[in-house]
């Protein structure tokens, strides 16, 4: 497989901004979860925070199944 061919290493990723934006919630409201420790698994690297989009999915579904609040 060519390196065009492969998928990009971060195309799983999302950033906070646009899961913000899919969530309709801010930016800072995701971070505030996180220091919380109530929002979404996430990862930083360098000043960038990520979160794997099946983690998640993955979250959504424990919110949704009567799991931690928010």
């Amino acid at each position: 497989m060519k390196a065009a061919d492969r998928p990009g290493l971060l195309s799983d990723w999302i950033s906070r901004e646009d899961l913000a934006g899919q969530l309709s919630v801010t930016a800072d409201t995701l971070a505030r979860w996180a220091t919380k420790g109530s929002g979404p698994p996430r990862i930083r690297i360098g000043r960038r925070v990520l979160y794997h989009r099946s983690s998640v999915e993955k979250w959504l579904s424990a919110m949704e199944m009567g799991g931690e609040g928010r």
